[in-house]
């Protein structure tokens, strides 16, 4: 899988991120969560969850495993991304 390489150089396009983060959108709309809902829950606005899920945003380690815990998901997430070949 190739990684798309933004102006900066960093894999801000790779899709292993997108893919990462649509899983955390499925998790978040299973659970019955509105973008808001969580958001209030994180103890962040709204638009913190909007911008990470729309991608104009990117998630550092410790804002994932914060996300992940109020999700009810488990990091064996990053077993079900691809890896870079």
């Amino acid at each position: 899988m190739e990684a798309k390489l933004s102006a900066k150089g960093n894999k801000a396009h790779d899709p292993r991120y997108r893919d990462l983060i649509d899983k955390l959108v499925a998790a978040r709309k299973g659970k019955g969560l509105s973008q808001e809902a969580l958001a209030k829950q994180l103890g962040r606005h709204q638009q913190f969850v909007s911008r990470y899920e729309t991608g104009e945003r990117r998630l550092d380690v410790v804002e994932f495993v914060d996300i992940a815990r109020q999700l009810g998901v488990g990091l064996d997430i990053l077993d079900q991304v691809p890896t870079l070949r």
